[in-house]
């Protein structure tokens, strides 16, 4: 008889060698991690349901989680228990001696740029959205799309309602845009899109609509690992991500869904939002086509002056948001934390369509430049829509 071949090591991963439970969520909706490292000096947990602290960075101060200390027992597992935490997607990692570790019993894992973290759902409300909840789901495809103005095939994340494959209808499309160092897999896993659209749209809160997340990298044809550029390291800020060629070319991604899907393809249903980096694209495609969005949503959106932004889409902004504003549209959205380094670019914004007397509806919100927050804004940003 042959045996089977893979050694004791293995076997003991495959049937689960460490009868841990981590993270466990209790009643109370706090929350004990458990890691297992008999021979660590210490191990730390950081995670977004954590206090934060200011640090700072190439662009500025910027909110970052504490990190706190677990505790060990006799047989080497060390423990912390939260307090009670808010419904929301938290994402963490442990620190072992001070380096890196995921949480070896919790398989559920995002990646965001370059960063690999563990995630946990903690209670109902607002948790809810971001739940698969039994009610009609919609449909995610990975397509890719031929861009002429950027000389390759490209990829992109389309969401279609429950319902859009049996039916003849046609549907209104958002273009929802990821920030800087994201990808067209951004939206779908840490934004969690498709539950969020399930679940308004079988509440009646939002309409039955398209939602269209392309990679805004334009030197990438795909996301890391899924191109023709195969497995590489994410970076924060892709070449000539903002200096206007994205946006100049963003009609090429309009023009392939509304070629390949059952849209109503006019200004009235058609809506861009995007955060950080996303609402930088969405603020200057916007004014760039100032009269093919009837909705448009800034998150956080990185909207300080930039020295690469030099391109032709740069030149006459506001001439282009008067045209915008002189266009008519149904609503212009902004939403920014309080403790987010892009406050300020956005205060000042604001204050530009003041002057301009350029109407808009303005969210603040708690936090900082956190994926809680943009989750959030795309949950109010979506009733709003046609």
């Amino acid at each position: 008889m042959v045996g089977i071949g893979f050694n004791g090591h293995a076997q003991e991963e495959l049937f689960g060698g460490q009868q841990i439970v981590s993270p466990e969520i209790h009643e109370d909706d706090t929350v004990t991690f458990r890691f297992m490292a008999p021979n660590a000096d210490s191990v730390k947990l950081t995670g977004d349901f954590l206090p934060t602290e200011k640090i700072k960075t190439p662009m500025g101060e910027m909110d970052v989680p504490k990190k706190v200390s677990l505790t060990k027992d006799d047989k080497g597992i060390w423990t912390y228990t939260t307090e009670a935490l808010s419904p929301e997607l938290y994402s963490y990692s442990f620190l072992v001696d001070d380096l890196k570790a995921i949480d070896p019993n919790n398989p559920f894992l995002i990646r965001d740029v370059a960063s690999v973290t563990n995630v946990l759902l903690v209670g109902d409300g607002q948790a809810d959205l971001y739940r698969v909840n039994d009610v009609p789901h919609g449909s995610v495809a990975k397509r890719w799309y031929d861009s002429p103005g950027l000389d390759m095939d490209r990829r992109l994340t389309i969401y279609t309602p429950p319902g859009y494959e049996s039916s003849t209808e046609k549907y209104p499309v958002l273009y929802l845009l990821h920030g800087a160092g994201g990808d067209e897999e951004a939206w779908m896993d840490l934004g969690r899109t498709s539950q969020i659209m399930d679940n308004l749209i079988a509440q009646g809160t939002a309409k039955p609509m398209i939602v269209v997340m392309p990679n805004g990298n334009v030197s990438q044809d795909a996301a890391p690992g899924l191109g023709s550029d195969g497995y590489f390291k994410p970076q924060f800020m892709a070449p000539q991500t903002m200096n206007g060629t994205y946006e100049y070319n963003f009609m090429d991604i309009i023009k392939f869904t509304e070629n390949n899907y059952r849209v109503i393809a006019d200004k009235e249903h058609r809506a861009i939002a995007g955060l950080s980096m996303g609402g930088f694209h969405s603020y200057h495609i916007s004014r760039y086509y100032p009269n093919t969005f009837d909705y448009v949503g800034l998150f956080s959106a990185a909207l300080m002056p930039r020295e690469d932004a030099s391109g032709k889409v740069y030149t006459d902004i506001d001439k282009g948001l008067k045209t915008q504003m002189e266009n008519g549209y149904n609503l212009y959205w902004i939403g920014i934390g309080k403790t987010d380094f892009l406050y300020k670019a956005n205060e000042e914004y604001r204050k530009k369509l003041d002057h301009m007397g350029m109407p808009y509806e303005y969210v603040e919100s708690e936090g900082g430049h956190i994926w809680r927050n943009w989750r959030i804004y795309l949950s109010q940003f979506a009733p709003k829509l046609f």
